[in-house]
Formats: C-alpha cells, structure tokens, sequence
C-alpha cells in the first residue's frame, strides 16, 4: 500500500520491499523494528553455536560468608562446598572461592604484586590482575605479568558440605611452601 502525498518518490517496483517500507514508516517503527532483527539474529547465532564457548566458561558468582557457628573464630568464615568448577568471590572479606579439577582453593582478592582485586576471566580460565595483567592459573599459580609469586592463599577446611576458612591468615608459596601447596580441600 502506498502512501498517499508523503513527499517521497515511489515506484511500482518497490512495493513491499523493507527499505522502502522502513522510509515510510515512523522512527518508533523502525527502533522496534531493528530491536526485533536483532534480537532474532543474536538467537540464531546462538542456535548455531556461535555462543559455544561462553557455555563452557567457569561461571563467577558473588557469594557471602554463612552464619558463624558456635566456637568459630572471628576470622573463620564458612562457605558452601561448591559443587561444581567455578570461582565465588565474597568481597566483603576479600576472598576468592575457586573449584577446578575436584579442588577447592580459597585465595586472597588481591594480587600479590600491588593488592589490586583480582578478577576471573572464565573464557580463559584464569584470574587476571587489571592494574599490571599478571595472570594466574585457577589454583593461583602464577603464568605471566609483574607479580614475581602465586597468588596468597588462605587456609581451607572441609566441615561436611562447607568449607571453613581462615581470612585472616595468608599463605604466600615464597614464605610458607608447604602450607600454600597444601592450601586445598577435595570437593
């Protein structure tokens, strides 16, 4: 159908066909429009496994610390056991929860080199600090950038289906070897 006196030259050709169309049609038409193609074209990249490998990222979760039980320690706070591969971060005690490969580490949130807060890369599977991009493996060992250690880890327990760590206390693999690399529990 043609509009009647708008101003823009038609032809018989063009008829039905969506740039025409889309000239006719007022701004708000054009937004939902373009909307709608967008979001039909984002799914259908996703049916055809373009989004494949945000699939198969180690989600990030922001998490807090369970209620104390009776006779813990200040500085003790306990988690839920993770049940599967990813890292938990809990801000308000600058801890990092990991779990990869059946282990469960807990780390200190910032990055041995100059305690900026470290953040998760899960396409990569590795922490990344953003100040000076050191990067670390998911259980805190360190692979490039200008820290010159791993990342600190904390003390883990298993008490049933939690973990119990210590936030206070920090492992550093230079000074405490044997307690860093003993640092984890079995998931």
């Amino acid at each position: 159908m043609k509009p009647e006196n708008s101003g823009a030259s038609t032809t018989d050709d063009c008829t039905g066909c969506p740039l025409h169309d889309a000239m006719e049609t007022p701004a708000a038409m054009e937004r939902r429009d373009f909307l709608r193609a967008a979001g039909l074209a984002m799914a259908s990249l996703g049916l055809l496994g373009f989004g494949a490998r945000d699939a198969k990222a180690m989600p990030i979760r922001s998490i807090s610390a369970l209620a104390p039980h009776s006779g813990d320690a200040k500085a003790e706070k306990h988690y839920p056991l993770p049940t599967t591969d990813g890292v938990s971060i809990d801000k308000d005690n600058s801890a990092i929860i990991a779990r990869a490969e059946g282990k469960v580490y807990a780390f200190s949130l910032s990055c041995p080199h100059q305690n900026t807060a470290l953040r998760w890369d899960g396409d990569d599977h590795q922490f990344q600090c953003p100040k000076h991009h050191s990067r670390y493996r998911e259980d805190g060992t360190f692979i490039s950038g200008r820290a010159t250690r791993n990342m600190d880890r904390l003390p883990i327990k298993r008490a049933g289906n939690e973990i119990v760590v210590d936030v206070d206390t920090m492992y550093r693999q230079d000074e405490n070897p044997a307690e860093w690399a003993a640092a984890f529990v079995t998931a």
